[in-house]
């Protein structure tokens, strides 16, 4: 009997990005259970790869957050979670940014977060 090996949906949609040229990596929740050996509940990605490129390049997607950069990509059933890299103004209500633009790098992106488990990267690549 032979098995096709069939690569995980995250994975997937992560290679597809790379392939044409973007950056990609895991983060928040999924690097967090990673680290702590879960099987993660869902794959967020990040990436420089702008939302309506993410929204060109896969033929199932959602916008979910569009002033925030977030697009949901659908890939054999999985939804995962794509946000473009971004910096945050100003937070007058302490809990939202003012305003939010989008980045070029991961250092940008990582310096917004929190200093918990969500400023942590996975290169899946390395």
């Amino acid at each position: 009997m032979t098995e096709k090996f069939q690569l995980a949906p995250h994975i997937k949609v992560m290679r597809h990005l790379e392939d044409k040229g973007f950056e990609t990596y895991l983060v928040g929740g999924t690097v967090r259970d990673q680290v702590l050996g879960r099987t993660p509940k869902d794959y967020d990605v990040t990436t420089n790869a702008l939302p309506e490129q993410v929204q060109a390049l896969f033929s199932k997607t959602v916008t979910v957050g569009a002033k925030f950069g977030v697009v949901i990509v659908v890939q054999d059933g999985e939804q995962i979670e794509v946000a473009t890299y971004r910096a945050d103004g100003a937070y007058t209500d302490g809990r939202r940014p003012d305003t939010v633009s989008y980045s070029k790098t991961a250092k940008d992106d990582v310096v917004r977060r929190d200093f918990t488990m969500n400023g942590l990267l996975w290169d899946f690549g390395s």
